[in-house]
């Protein structure tokens, strides 16, 4: 007899329950490993910590067992965290947090390919990361018929599930039962020519099915665990994040006014942190009402506005909430249902669909340069942050997006508005809006002059205002025949060599 409330009423499954150590068995030096998880949420607890130790043991044999680690984004340490001190990964995509993982990068040990988060899933269908040994895969329960209950979130689970030879499933209790419902998995995509529009025009709207599927054959184990995401807490909004959310909701108020956007604007997409997290607790004091949000992370304050009634519905992939607001929302999981629907990252992030609803995109970024290129990934051109994320999917296709950062770094030494950026993510075509402390530039429909006259006396830091003025004009006067941007090259890096040296800007 199964007992109807139990996390695992598929009988040929349920006799696949075996010990986090037994299945991480099933996982072979160099396997291409497709994992869940995304901004901490999700992500397997158990079987990657017992894979950790096989690999220990296997080096202390004198024997190499590394693996090629896919997931949705980031993890949490029983993921990353183990598998790097264990020196285990051979090779990561497409994004990471980690910092024992991010040392391995930057010191060349681990092989990092930093992806568009929408662009992971179908690479792997492509075959462009070879073969899909495993998925490891977090769900809130296995019913009949090989149909699973998804977590905390989506991610790229359907694509691994798919595409993996063996499937191990962790089935986490600390998961809420109620999940069933929650999501919106998308069945019908192609391989070209044999794509299909998808026909989404609402945050909320449902377009596939409440489950993940699998082959119960490909199921070789099925492990039990208990345990809560990532704590993905923040550090309290300071006076910096509120005046950055200050110039940005002063922005949306002017297109209100001057008929380019609704007035209760159009659906929000917010990157993680804490500006982020400022703008949302901003829009909450604000005058907007009927909110909607096609994000990847439902964050604490996304939450909270959610709660306030500003907001009417969330989609998203993912959940990335403090411990606190974890427990919480789970001891009230069922007042959201109808309200929140996390998809698959493919879905999430799709160009076509963040086009097609005109989302206000709101991300962070390293630094900008005078003419509107955007760095979020590298310090100095060569050393990894996290990875370009999800802002590029939104930013690129978005009606509106913006780049927020301080205007300084590293305690007001290094300025946040350079001459040149040595590495970039977000070329100034696809860079509306820059926000910092200081102001907010509009640099849509502008000329490279244009723009960094407006960068450097809205956003850059009054301490180094004059530098960047004066860098500007003797490129325009000693380029009489290269002004359509014009660089000094001899200079243009040399804010980041006295960086890289320890000298100030």
């Amino acid at each position: 007899m199964f007992d109807p409330m139990s996390r695992i009423t598929d009988p040929v499954l349920a006799s696949k329950v075996t010990t986090p150590e037994r299945a991480a068995e099933l996982i072979r030096p160099g396997d291409t490993v497709g994992m869940s998880g995304f901004t901490g949420a999700g992500y397997p607890k158990a079987v990657p910590s017992a894979l950790a130790e096989r690999i220990e043991a296997a080096h202390d044999a004198g024997e190499d067992f590394r693996i090629n680690l896919l997931t949705g984004a980031s993890t949490g340490d029983e993921v990353d965290g183990v598998l790097a001190r264990a020196h285990g990964i051979a090779k990561r995509a497409p994004f990471l947090s980690d910092p024992t993982l991010r040392r391995q990068v930057n010191a060349g040990e681990v092989e990092y390919t930093d992806t568009h988060l929408s662009h992971l899933a179908q690479q792997v269908w492509f075959g462009f990361h070879g073969k899909l040994d495993v998925a490891v895969v977090e769900v809130a329960a296995i019913l009949p018929n090989g149909l699973l209950v998804p977590s905390s979130s989506v991610g790229n689970n359907k694509t691994w599930l798919d595409l993996a030879d063996r499937v191990i499933l962790e089935v986490n209790e600390w998961q809420p039962r109620a999940y069933e419902g929650f999501h919106d998995v998308y069945y019908g995509t192609r391989r070209p020519p044999y794509r299909m529009p998808i026909e989404l025009r609402d945050p909320l709207q449902r377009i596939g099915d409440p489950y993940l599927r699998v082959d119960p054959a490909k199921v070789a184990a099925v492990v039990r665990t208990n345990a809560p995401d990532r704590d993905n807490s923040f550090s309290p909004v300071d006076q910096t994040s509120q005046d950055m959310a200050g110039h940005l909701i002063d922005f949306l108020r002017h297109e209100v006014r001057a008929g380019r956007l609704p007035e209760n604007l159009l659906p929000l997409q917010a990157g993680v942190g804490n500006v982020a997290n400022a703008v949302l607790a901003g829009l909450a004091e604000a005058e907007f009402e009927h909110m909607t949000s096609y994000t990847e992370v439902i964050q604490d304050n996304l939450l909270a506005l959610l709660d306030s009634g500003k907001l009417d519905s969330i989609s998203a992939t993912s959940f990335s909430l403090s411990r606190e607001r974890a427990k919480q929302f789970n001891a009230e999981i069922e007042k959201y249902k109808g309200r929140i629907l996390l998809r698959t990252q493919e879905m999430s992030n799709h160009p076509e669909i963040v086009r097609r609803l005109g989302v206000i995109a709101i991300n962070g970024m390293v630094e900008a340069d005078i003419y509107g290129h955007v760095n979020s990934t590298e310090v100095n051109g060569s050393t990894m942050i996290n990875g370009i994320g999800g802002s590029g999917d939104f930013a690129r296709n978005a009606y509106l997006n913006f780049f927020v950062s301080p205007s300084t770094a590293k305690g007001g030494s290094l300025s946040s508005i350079v001459p040149m950026v040595p590495h970039v993510d977000h070329t100034e075509h696809d860079v509306q809006v820059l926000v910092t402390e200081q102001g907010i530039a509009d640099l849509r429909a502008t000329a490279p002059n244009e723009r960094a006259r407006r960068i450097i006396s809205h956003c850059a830091h009054p301490d180094f205002r004059d530098r960047l003025l004066d860098y500007h004009d003797r490129a325009w006067r000693e380029n009489p025949t290269a002004r359509h941007a014009p660089h000094i090259l001899a200079e243009a890096l040399s804010w980041h060599q006295r960086a890289q040296a320890g000298r100030p800007m």
